[in-house]
């Protein structure tokens, strides 16, 4: 098998993941707030309600806006959850509680990288291969990448919410190999998502593999 020019990776699920679960660290969080959910029904909803929602994309927006409304788009998945819940009603200053959550997950605290992840990335560094993510994230993860000490290893972040395009759309994939000027044939992408990693850059001829943690 050729070497690549460039191998491509998805962030959360395949570089890292989430310490016990959605649900538990909303419920941590909002019990500095005077607000005890149980874990389960709110880890349910928090997946209904990130199904549900929208592509974290905004197409023709300009740059100074895109913090914003990544902020808003997390804000109204972070409510729908409470109130599938059943707990909303129950916060005094959601705003509060949101405004720590979403700070929170900016930091390393919520985040645990996977075993094999450092000594691949490192190895396919020092093969000489540039590596980029490419990410249905927000503009957070630049933070996340360097609290947990993973971004020296990337040339390059490409994300849905300031491309204006998620994953599986082609145009987030073709946006990350134009930054390495590299050819779609020279290129693998590494995600764990069937849809939006293996099918999404299969579907413009990349190499792709799907990882299953």
């Amino acid at each position: 098998m050729q070497k690549p020019k460039v191998i491509l990776l998805d962030a959360v699920g395949t570089l890292f993941g989430v310490k016990g679960g959605v649900g538990e660290i909303y419920g941590s969080i909002a019990a500095r707030h005077g607000v005890h959910p149980e874990t389960k029904p709110l880890d349910r909803a928090f997946f209904a309600s990130f199904a549900d929602a929208s592509p974290l994309a905004f197409p023709g927006v300009g740059r100074e806006r895109i913090a914003e409304l990544e902020f808003q788009w997390w804000y109204s998945i972070a409510r729908s959850t409470f109130e599938r819940a059943g707990y909303l009603e129950r916060f005094s200053d959601f705003e509060a509680f949101f405004d720590d959550l979403y700070e929170y997950f900016a930091t390393a605290e919520p985040w645990f990288v996977y075993d094999d992840v450092r000594p691949a990335l490192q190895r396919w560094q020092d093969l000489g291969i540039e590596l980029g993510i490419v990410s249905n994230f927000d503009s957070r993860i630049e933070r996340v990448l360097e609290s947990l000490e993973l971004d020296r290893f990337f040339r390059t972040i490409t994300i849905s919410s300031i491309t204006g395009a998620a994953k599986p759309d082609p145009k987030i994939f073709r946006v990350a190999l134009e930054k390495h000027d590299c050819p779609v044939d020279r290129a693998w992408h590494i995600g764990d998502s069937r849809r939006e990693d293996y099918e999404g850059a299969g579907a413009i001829g990349l190499r792709a593999f799907q990882i299953d943690r």
